[in-house]
């Protein structure tokens, strides 16, 4: 392992930590990520915490504010079963996106991993958060804490006034009903999470005497109406159908909520949309922070700051993080984030640096640049994953992956290969992959159509078929019954075809 001859004295020498090592090895990463790579960053907050901690950070989705709910403790036992067997280890860090960043290091690492998981987490992923483009536009780093502080507080205290079952009973379909309670396409007038904490109070004695109350009183009138009938056309453009966000409509138009629980499925909607972003980059976001991580740890060794210990061991957890078992390995789950954003992220620094013919054809407009640190960053920015995927995967991160396309057709009894080495392969399998990791193809289109206020108060779903695939029937009947429970009234979904596919 060479490394550049220098007068600098390594950082530390053993594997024991504490604060005065962390803070000079934490000031000798800031000096690369900044000066060296040109991160940009929110301020830092390194928290050493225990592995019961850390457990705990796991089981309320990493937030260090948390409401109580009984699915937190059930995911804590089950990791704390599976961490004392020995069946699974801990990660090395949770990050938050959050203004401070706060970084969580697990007070069992070494004082080389401690080093690992600051860069990859303090500035890769937080650079990442802080500069992306979805992260701008959907969440709001300088609010969260306080939100979270909000909602523990507001949700504590709605068990206390109307008993903890009651409470769980919501929170259990307001859970449920998560994936399908995000903006993927819109968004309302912006509000900060911390103004929207502000108004709560004066929201709830508002809908007090809204005019949802009165529904109870309408009179029935259980005639059919057409798709032209002009009462439909006026009650879907003022209640703004189709919607997409179902707990957003519920939280708007059911006709059974009291104003603390529409609040509540406000919460629980706001913590779904913050972390939406980062189901739209886990690629990006991990292979940014890997990378990140990679950069710095070499720059330190380079001059002397780590010793080769040090960095033979920084090597060994960071080839475990981008180990990618082949298609065969029983170990296989698909393809790893980490590995591939990383291979990516490297590969675009080498077009940069010292492109090949093959190169220049597919990536005319970076090849042979030298700059690519401004390629990254850019990237970075703009993309998420399957539009990063579409824009810089090359043939010589396929082919160091040795991927395949198959094509599964429910007609045909056997799979195709779609996808193979050559020029319209790689591009097929460039397409393939990118549609994989776009969560518009993969989740569910579930959208409210329709909900007959003056009549039979039904409420009507709709969800689109891709690619001929139905909704799972057990994962349907269960989201209906949820939407029923806090609708109030009947409620039914029907299953189309996606004629855009078609055409």
């Amino acid at each position: 392992m060479a490394r550049a001859q220098g007068t600098s004295e390594p950082l530390f020498t053993g594997a024991d930590w504490n604060f005065d090592l962390l803070r000079r090895t934490y000031d000798a990463i800031e000096e690369v990520a900044r000066e060296d790579l040109g991160l940009d960053v929110y301020p830092n907050q390194i928290e050493v915490i225990s592995s019961e901690q850390m457990l705990d950070a796991y089981s309320s989705i990493g937030m260090p504010l948390m409401y109580r709910h009984w699915s937190f403790g059930k995911h804590f036992l089950q990791h704390d079963h599976l961490y004392r067997k020995g069946a699974r280890g801990l990660a090395y860090e949770i990050v938050i996106n959050s203004n401070p960043c706060i970084s969580y290091c697990l007070e069992e690492n070494t004082m080389a991993l401690q080093a690992l998981v600051m860069a990859h987490a303090a500035f890769g992923h937080n650079h990442f958060f802080k500069c992306n483009h979805l992260f701008k536009q959907w969440t709001d780093a300088d609010g969260i804490l306080d939100y979270l502080d909000y909602a523990r507080h507001f949700i504590g205290h709605c068990e206390e006034q109307h008993g903890v079952k009651e409470v769980e009973r919501l929170l259990d379909a307001a859970h449920a009903l998560m994936p399908s309670g995000v903006f993927r396409h819109r968004r309302p007038r912006a509000l900060s999470l911390k103004e929207e904490h502000q108004r709560a109070r004066q929201r709830r004695e508002t809908e007090e005497r809204s005019v949802n109350y009165l529904w109870q009183t309408v009179p029935h009138h259980d005639h059919p109406h057409g798709e032209d009938d002009p009462d439909l056309v006026q009650r879907k453009r003022e209640m703004h159908l189709p919607e997409e966000n179902l707990l957003y409509f519920l939280e708007h138009y059911s006709p059974i909520l009291r104003p603390w629980q529409r609040e509540v499925l406000r919460i629980v909607r706001n913590i779904g949309q913050y972390f939406y972003p980062q189901k739209q980059t886990k690629l990006m976001n991990e292979g940014c922070a890997t990378f990140v991580h990679f950069q710095i740890v070499n720059r330190l060794h380079e001059r002397g700051l780590l010793t080769d210990g040090a960095m033979l061991e920084i090597i060994h957890n960071h080839t475990n993080v981008v180990t990618q078992p082949d298609f065969d390995d029983p170990r296989f789950g698909g393809i790893n984030p980490y590995a591939l954003g990383f291979a990516m992220m490297q590969d675009i620094k080498r077009v940069c640096e010292a492109p090949e013919e093959e190169d220049r054809d597919w990536f005319p407009d970076i090849a042979g640049c030298g700059d690519w640190r401004s390629v990254l960053k850019d990237a970075w920015a703009n993309y998420r994953d399957e539009s990063f995927i579409q824009q810089y995967l090359s043939p010589t991160v396929m082919r160091q992956f040795r991927m395949f396309a198959l094509s599964d057709d429910s007609d045909d009894p056997f799979y195709t290969v779609s996808g193979i080495h050559d020029e319209r392969g790689f591009r097929h399998l460039r397409d393939v992959l990118a549609m994989n990791n776009d969560l518009s193809a993969s989740e569910p289109d579930i959208q409210v159509v329709d909900a007959d206020v003056l009549g039979d108060r039904c409420l009507r779903l709709r969800a689109v078929r891709r690619n001929g695939v139905p909704l799972d029937p057990g994962s349907r009947d269960a989201t209906m019954a949820y939407v029923r429970l806090l609708w109030g009234y009947r409620a039914e979904i029907e299953e189309v075809e996606d004629t855009r596919a078609a055409a």
